[in-house]
């Protein structure tokens, strides 16, 4: 079966949120969404007036790197993302891979083009793992090191918590997020209602601090900066991750939930806090040791921190839970191999559970805590990974505004012009801090990148190898001597990656068993750039004669391949599959990669050594295991 791409003029399919009211989805937008962006202020002010970053802390650098922070939600946050963006959707889905389909769809008619967008959007996904990883890591740890306020004994234990603290939660995610997450919502809700509060109570005693809404200091305290303008920006970026997720999981929400969730709720409750810090360090800069945490009176660190570590619990589970999605869109658009997926609710498809993302990504949070040691080494690493993401994100989205909407071209180059600019300085600030850490994620993008470039190239190259080397179907059927061979009273189905050419495994059934069945389906599932294909495009037969029949399936990469379902669909067309009487025929391609065109050398044995270990097509296309007939083959690259 292949993974090539198209797009089809297709609507989503009725999903919750044409059932769901909007306050449910909005609270549900605040659980799942704002829990990464929502833990920042754990770490960010802090980290701004670090050694490293050569700013002074006195009341002018506070008002202006506070100022920094509420503009810098305001542009990037509100007017990129909450107000822009999210009007980018694909058939309603968001997220780098959705856009990237979508950008490729705007550019079809210019290949090279489309190609170059493809790999960028790749790219960019792949640093998604990288979040996915540092995230965890830096919540959970930042959050548990306000144990050391309650008394300095406990400082040894707080990477030892954290550990099982993350072990935990990779632990109970083959159980599902549906019943915990009914309950994430309030829980946020109330953490950004005490973010506010906390920060209002301190805004109270230095008003001063409200001058920081004056965009005029913002601007002059990074004019002051020099050169050092860029360290201080790569610690001021901490405020925006979790940015891309409002995008990533417009699917589940839709645009208005999260936009009402922002402007309602989590905005207010971020300026507030961070405004609140800034005017606890103006009266008592010995707090900034830990300004979050130092925001409350003592009697409530405990329950502050017992409430952030429930925040970072949930900030972690929305980019775990984000990781797998983006696999299951990157193996159904051709970008990664088979990998089991458990389907964790029987009513949300979205719910998915993927274990071996689960434990490589459990094993790099754990390896990320360990070797970093506390939240303001792992902010070194945080930043460059996102902030490049919200580059690729701006580039992409040119292409969709301008080729795919066709606004005004002066308009659209203005706009990403201005937005790029912003990215360019983000990027920049977070680039400094590269030998401190910002290489974590950058090498774990390059080297998923490499993984899923290797994949896609080499599935090319294996398609090619087997329309050269195979039998045109068609000549085939029309040369079949109907009476010469022995009927097997069933149906069987062969999957196939080219329905052009003769199935290696009917070819050897008909060699080694010398029969053929009493209807024989060559059977194609095509996955294509749209998030949803609906049930009634779903299916297309062909007959071919000699009981001899094409089936083309077609699915979005949101779709689950159920293939026995979709085969359902055959019989208004005068095919009928039945399910007790039907066997499936695999062809197992074994790889053997050898010398001259194609692929360097040592990435066509990476490739063989990932189709080697490809999850099984039995579990992936939902295909009953007592029906299943593997015969292998090989296939040279």
């Amino acid at each position: 079966m292949t993974a090539t791409t198209a797009s089809l003029d297709a609507d989503q399919p009725a999903t919750p949120l044409q059932r769901q009211g909007t306050a449910a989805l909005t609270l549900g937008a605040l659980g799942v969404v704002y829990g990464d962006i929502g833990t920042s202020p754990l770490y960010t002010v802090k980290e701004i007036f670090a050694p490293a970053t050569g700013v002074a802390l006195n009341a002018h650098n506070l008002i202006g790197a506070v100022s920094v922070i509420f503009w810098a939600l305001m542009l990037v946050v509100t007017l990129k993302y909450v107000i822009l963006i999210l009007r980018a959707d694909n058939r309603g889905e968001g997220g780098g891979l959705a856009l990237t389909a979508l950008a490729a769809h705007a550019v079809r008619s210019r290949p090279a083009l489309r190609n170059a967008l493809l790999l960028l959007g790749v790219f960019g996904a792949t640093l998604f793992y990288g979040d996915s990883v540092i995230t965890p890591a830096i919540s959970v740890l930042g959050a548990m090191e306000g144990l050391q306020l309650l008394t300095p004994a406990l400082a040894p234990y707080v990477i030892p918590i954290t550990v099982v603290i993350v072990v935990g939660l990779f632990a109970v995610q083959r159980f599902g997020t549906g019943l915990v997450g009914k309950l994430f919502g309030p829980i946020i809700v109330l953490w950004f209602v005490t973010l506010g509060a906390i920060g209002v109570v301190h805004i109270v005693e230095q008003p001063a601090i409200l001058s920081a809404l004056n965009p005029v200091h913002a601007w002059t305290f990074l004019m002051e900066r020099g050169w050092y303008v860029f360290a201080a920006v790569g610690a001021i970026v901490l405020a925006l991750t979790g940015a891309e997720a409002l995008y990533a999981d417009m699917g589940h929400f839709g645009r208005k939930p999260i936009q009402l969730a922002w402007t309602g709720l989590v905005l207010p409750g971020l300026a507030l806090n961070y405004m609140g810090q800034g005017a606890l360090l103006m009266a008592d800069p010995t707090a900034i040791e830990n300004p979050f945490y130092r925001l409350f009176p003592e009697a409530f660190v405990l329950p502050a921190l017992v409430l952030a570590t429930m925040a970072a619990i949930i900030a972690s589970q929305a980019v775990i839970s984000g990781a797998y999605s983006m696999t299951k869109q990157a193996i159904q658009l051709g970008f990664l191999p088979r990998m089991a997926i458990k389907y964790t609710s029987a009513r949300e498809a979205g719910q998915i559970y993927m274990p071996a993302v689960n434990w490589v990504l459990m094993v790099g949070v754990v390896a990320a805590v360990v070797g970093f040691g506390s939240s303001s080494a792992l902010a070194g690493a945080y930043g460059i990974a996102v902030t490049l993401t919200m580059m690729i994100t701006t580039v992409l989205t040119y292409f969709v505004v301008r080729e795919g909407w066709r606004l005004p071209k002066p308009l659209a180059i203005g706009a990403t012009v201005f937005f790029l600019a912003i990215d360019v300085l983000l990027v920049a600030g977070c680039a400094v801090k590269f030998f401190d850490g910002g290489w974590f994620p950058l090498a774990l993008g390059l080297v998923l990148f490499g993984l899923m470039s290797t994949w896609s190239r080499g599935r090319d190259l294996l398609l090619e190898s087997v329309r050269r080397d195979g039998l045109e179907l068609q000549g085939f059927i029309d040369s079949l001597d109907p009476r010469s061979v022995h009927r097997a009273e069933r149906t069987a189905v062969y999957p196939v990656a080219d329905p052009s050419t003769v199935p290696q495994a009917l070819l050897h059934n008909l060699k080694h068993n010398q029969v053929l069945h009493e209807r024989n389906v060559v059977l194609t599932v095509k996955f294509h750039e749209v998030p949803w294909v609906p049930m009634e495009e779903r299916v297309e037969v062909q007959a071919l004669g000699h009981s001899f029949w094409r089936v083309t399936l077609h699915f979005g990469f949101m779709n689950t391949p159920d293939v026995p379902r979709a085969l359902a669909l055959t019989e208004p067309h005068g095919l009928r599959i039945p399910v007790f009487e039907t066997s499936y025929f695999l062809s197992r391609e074994t790889v053997v990669p050898t010398p001259g065109g194609g692929m360097w050398r040592w990435r066509e044995r990476l490739f063989a050594a990932m189709s080697h270990n490809a999850g099984g097509v039995v579990d992936f296309f939902r295909l009953p295991g007592n029906a299943v007939v593997e015969l292998g083959t090989r296939v040279p690259i």
